[in-house]
């Protein structure tokens, strides 16, 4: 993985003289780029709005005929969590527990309002190929997660931070719901404030993305890094095609 962490920062050096040289090029692909972050992000836990209909609903506030109301309002809340996660990104300040608690409040805003920011009051499990397991118990959750943003604040806004974020927020799953998605947006948080593009897990990236997160435990979680490394390499090449 040295050689894609090192291929990363060669592209991440190009990318910053693009950012230099013309501050405003990017825009139009950061506009783009978050629609695929919102359709991406909800279609991996189920959401069936396509491509082209989360931008309708997102940017022409059209609803799609025969698509689940709860559809509709996930990517209206994802995208305006992201519009969060860019506005605070160069807030300059330690991510706080907080913060975390309003991405999530956010992501559910209008879909699962009574949850939102709210820590889990109920038993958390996922099916594995090993059977059921269960995540911590909610009067745990308020300890693990005063841990976890201790560890948030005194962490360098790296992509080491960013992946590491994803792998212990997975891992408490503080909430009853909406957990994959605030993490990839606190994932992305970290990223940006580091001036790394956010990075997309993507419908063809879902069962690598189970798979590694699911294996964690055994392989202290580097297929799920390594996933995360090779999309954000990707991504960076990406945005570096946008501009020529």
């Amino acid at each position: 993985m040295d050689d894609l962490i090192e291929r990363v920062a060669r592209k991440k050096a190009e990318l910053d003289q693009l950012r230099a040289a013309s501050p405003r090029g990017l825009e139009n692909f950061e506009r783009i780029y978050d629609l695929e972050l919102t359709w991406s992000s909800n279609a991996i836990e189920g959401n069936t709005l396509t491509r082209s209909e989360t931008m309708l609903v997102i940017e022409h506030g059209i609803t799609i005929g025969g698509k689940p109301l709860k559809d509709h309002l996930e990517a209206i809340d994802h995208h305006e969590a992201l519009r969060y996660v860019r506005q605070i990104a160069g807030r300059g300040t330690p991510l706080t527990e907080m913060d975390v608690r309003t991405l999530h409040s956010l992501v559910v805003r209008r879909s699962a309002p009574d949850i939102a920011g709210q820590y889990a009051d109920q038993g958390r499990f996922v099916l594995t190929d090993a059977g059921p397991v269960a995540f911590p118990s909610p009067a745990e959750v308020p300890a693990l997660m005063g841990d976890f943003a201790a560890w948030l604040r005194a962490a360098a806004d790296t992509p080491r931070t960013a992946f590491e974020a994803h792998l212990r927020l997975v891992n408490i799953h503080p909430f009853n719901d909406g957990n994959g998605r605030t993490a990839r947006l606190l994932m992305n948080l970290l990223l940006i404030r580091g001036l790394y593009p956010p990075v997309a897990v993507r419908p063809e990236d879902r069962v690598a993305y189970v798979g590694a997160l699911q294996g964690q435990a055994g392989d202290a979680g580097e297929g799920f890094r390594r996933l995360m490394w090779g999309r954000l390499d990707e991504t960076i090449s990406e945005l570096l095609m946008s501009q020529r």
